[in-house]
């Protein structure tokens, strides 16, 4: 299945994955309708246009997606910030989303998060099945969209691939982010699987290349025929000794998010985090 013969519907496209993901997949031949609250900050590329959008606006969003064959939902809040603020475009424009999806037949894309477990210890590895551990409300905005992707899947057929981004940088920064890695080429050989795979129904990727130091294993990759070729591995040296002061964040996966309005005064026990 080949979903890129039809027009593909990028949300967030003025951000810095939409930017990249717009300059790559038009590369690649893909007829790109894109849309964000900003103006596109790239020129516009080949075979591709343009629509500024809100994705509370349920007709607009309707409008975007008539004819398309995939959505590839990277709009909304990309940061941890108040409820309030999360709340419309990740909570509604992701409802929006997936009602435009039923209503097209459409594939979607997702892109959940580190930080919809971001509350997982370092130490713990985990597969696609662990219970959720949000770090904030942006994490849950992301778990509540897997969510949504799972009743959308059972009750209407909506296809949904749901990928827990880790970190989508040109190189690592710090000791962290090479558990958390995925390499530009990576992450747009992903997205390229997504149109191309044959079936998906509700599949969970780990969003990171092959890093020995990574947190996560299991998942459904062979479904989607994808294997990544990078690593972090060859960056260690670089970024050795390259860590925050902050125990909080030294000690869980979801990193610096985590210590936004952070009020414990001890670490939870380490059985809360164990699975049942």
């Amino acid at each position: 299945m080949m979903l890129s013969t039809k027009p593909v519907l990028l949300t967030g496209a003025s951000g810095t994955i939409g930017r990249l993901l717009s300059a790559r997949l038009a590369s690649l031949g893909w007829t790109l309708r894109l849309t964000d609250v900003a103006p596109l900050a790239i020129p516009l590329p080949d075979r591709a246009s343009f629509t500024l959008a809100d994705l509370e606006d349920q007709k607009a969003v309707d409008e975007l997606a008539e004819g398309c064959g995939l959505i590839l939902h990277f709009g909304g809040i990309s940061t941890e910030q108040p409820f309030e603020t999360v709340l419309g475009p990740n909570i509604r424009g992701a409802y929006h989303i997936y009602e435009a999806a039923r209503r097209e037949k459409a594939r979607v894309v997702f892109p959940s998060s580190v930080h919809a477990v971001g509350l997982y210890e370092r130490t713990e590895i985990l597969d696609q099945d662990c219970l959720l551990r949000p770090d904030g409300y942006y994490g849950l905005s992301k778990a509540y969209g897997e969510m949504l992707a799972r009743l959308y899947f059972d009750k209407h057929a909506v296809e949904s691939v749901l990928i827990r981004i880790g970190s989508v940088l040109p190189e690592v920064p710090d000791e962290r982010i090479l558990s958390t890695w995925i390499s530009h080429d990576d992450f747009v050989r992903l997205i390229a699987r997504c149109a191309e795979a044959e079936r998906v129904d509700y599949s969970v990727i780990w969003g990171q290349s092959n890093n020995s130091r990574g947190f996560w294993r299991k998942d459904a990759r062979k479904k989607l025929g994808w294997t990544p070729q990078d690593s972090s591995d060859g960056q260690a040296e670089r970024v050795r000794g390259k860590v925050t002061d902050n125990p909080v964040v030294e000690r869980y996966q979801g990193g610096k998010f985590i210590v936004v309005d952070y009020s414990r005064a001890d670490f939870p026990p380490r059985e809360m985090f164990e699975d049942e």
